[in-house]
């Protein structure tokens, strides 16, 4: 297997952990408002995410910083194409995490309320944004010579892209509900199953439909039991969370949302942006790949560095691992 390769699934591999840490964080935010029935209930919610949310964007800014340096092309494509989006997210993002630091400087319900307008508009964003953007990159965009995207906003805007924001909309959803089954206690442990069932019903027939579309549009072979048994795990996740078997939901939801991201990323190799003006200008993976001595100088730097922020980030989970209850909450001063 040549670097180009490695990279491209090492780059998957980053969006994928990306997507199934940070996705039950998007979702917590946006049930914000549906499962806090008072303040009380909401800090518990942002509690049970407090000690995580940002290590979890880490994978994020190593993805994007792993694209840019291994495949540069495939870098300045999207951010041609994606502009609008990429700024809604980055926007969205840091709206978001100053909410988290602000929402509880002042006692005042008001000032708290905003916050929480901010938390849950910072959430819901960037869930929707993204199953935007790979979704286009999976159907292709009028791509022009040197690799440049020329996509409008109603060329972003078709039926398979919002498809795609519905599914990471409402799987992201679903996740969070179930991370706060398994996370809280009380109240809030009882709604979020519920809603973790309703938005079952929403997040199940649109991931059929994208993930066939998908097979049909960029037909692969060996994406299709990946896709079959993503289904499967998010229809077992909601029916676990449903009978208060939460790690069990969680691990299943996880397991959904890993394979969405891998039957995307699947779908796209070895071509990254099908052009639809000219398949000829479409951009590849050999294509869009630095030269063999980056890629080397990166692959010793990753070995090095990726199990020390892997064993980091797990041993911060163990450690904040316990349940947060009402009880956990001291009074607002």
């Amino acid at each position: 297997m040549d670097l180009q390769t490695i990279w491209f699934l090492a780059i998957a591999v980053l969006w994928t952990g990306y997507f199934v840490l940070e996705g039950f964080d998007f979702g917590v935010g946006m049930l914000l408002p549906v499962v806090g029935r008072d303040d009380t209930d909401r800090r518990v919610m942002i509690n049970s995410i407090g000690p995580v949310w940002d290590g979890n964007e880490v994978w994020l800014i190593t993805a994007i910083g792993a694209t840019f340096a291994a495949f540069p092309a495939w870098y300045g494509s999207m951010l041609s194409g994606f502009y609008l989006p990429v700024l809604a997210i980055v926007l969205a993002l840091i709206v978001r995490g100053v909410a988290f630091e602000y929402r509880g400087k002042v006692d005042d319900d008001r000032w708290r309320r905003r916050w929480d307008v901010a938390i849950v508009v910072g959430s819901t964003v960037p869930a929707l944004m993204w199953g935007l953007i790979f979704a286009n990159l999976l159907r292709g965009l009028p791509m022009g010579a040197g690799h440049v995207v020329d996509a409008g906003i109603g060329d972003l805007l078709n039926p398979f892209a919002l498809l795609g924001a519905l599914v990471t909309g409402s799987l992201f959803l679903l996740h969070g509900a179930v991370f706060l089954s398994l996370k809280t206690d009380g109240p809030v442990r009882v709604l979020a199953r519920a809603v973790a069932l309703r938005t079952a019903l929403v997040a199940v027939p649109a991931l059929v439909g994208f993930l066939g579309w998908t097979l049909v549009h960029r037909p692969t072979g060996w994406t299709l039991p990946v896709a079959v048994l993503t289904v499967v795990a998010l229809v077992a996740g909601a029916g676990l969370a449903g009978r208060g078997r939460e790690g069990w939901a969680f691990a299943a939801t996880a397991v959904s949302v890993l394979g969405t991201s891998v039957t995307i990323f699947g779908s796209m190799f070895p071509v990254l942006i099908p052009s639809t003006t000219d398949a000829a200008l479409s951009l590849t993976v050999a294509g869009a790949a630095s030269g063999a001595y980056t890629l080397e100088v990166m692959s010793w730097i990753a070995l090095v560095l990726l199990p020390l922020v892997i064993s980091y980030q797990a041993w911060s989970y163990w450690v904040f691992r316990r349940r947060v209850t009402r009880a956990h909450i001291a009074p607002a001063h």
